[in-house]
């Protein structure tokens, strides 16, 4: 048996629940469990000011896509590929592409894979790699999520806030 990989599903815009749940019955209906593990519409908070008022709001991070963990294999394509919405997978022809891990950390799938860290805010760090070796700053908050902490360095005598990845910060 082959191993889970996410996909991405194109959809008609503003269906992208509705396929959702509509791959879900299908999944229910078929004792597909096994196969077909998690489907998504990935949402991210952003503010957004009415009439002066500013309220938080959830939308869509990829309108006209749906994010689908399933091991590929003939029966789940042909679910998925010919559900009610769905105009195909992502990749070239009818051959769907899985995301990298590179891709899915930005978008908070795959927390397992998180690294384990020491540090908490407050403390101070050396950075170690990229654009700003070498640089101090204290840690001003951490997403353990996307792996990066933003800390403050000093830039043209302001206090800037930089975000660097855990990979490239040493505790001092």
């Amino acid at each position: 048996m082959s191993e889970a990989n996410w996909y991405v599903v194109h959809t008609y815009s503003g269906y992208e629940n509705k396929v959702k749940a509509n791959i879900e019955k299908t999944i229910e209906n078929r004792h597909l469990e096994d196969q077909i593990f998690e489907v998504r519409v990935p949402l991210e908070e952003v503010q957004e000011v009415r009439n002066g008022a500013t309220k938080t709001v959830q939308r869509k991070m990829f309108p006209g896509y749906v994010l689908l963990n399933m091991i590929m294999n003939d029966d789940t394509w042909y679910v998925v590929r010919n559900t009610r919405g769905v105009t195909g997978f992502v990749g070239p022809g009818s051959s769907p592409v899985p995301l990298t891990e590179a891709e899915m950390i930005p978008l908070g799938i795959r927390t397992e894979s998180s690294v384990a860290i020491d540090f908490e805010v407050g403390d101070s760090v050396t950075v170690i790699g990229g654009v700003w070796k070498d640089t101090v700053g204290v840690i001003q908050s951490i997403n353990e999520s996307k792996q990066i902490i933003t800390i403050n360095v000093e830039l043209f005598g302001r206090e800037t806030p930089v975000e660097i990845g855990f990979a490239e910060i040493k505790k001092l």
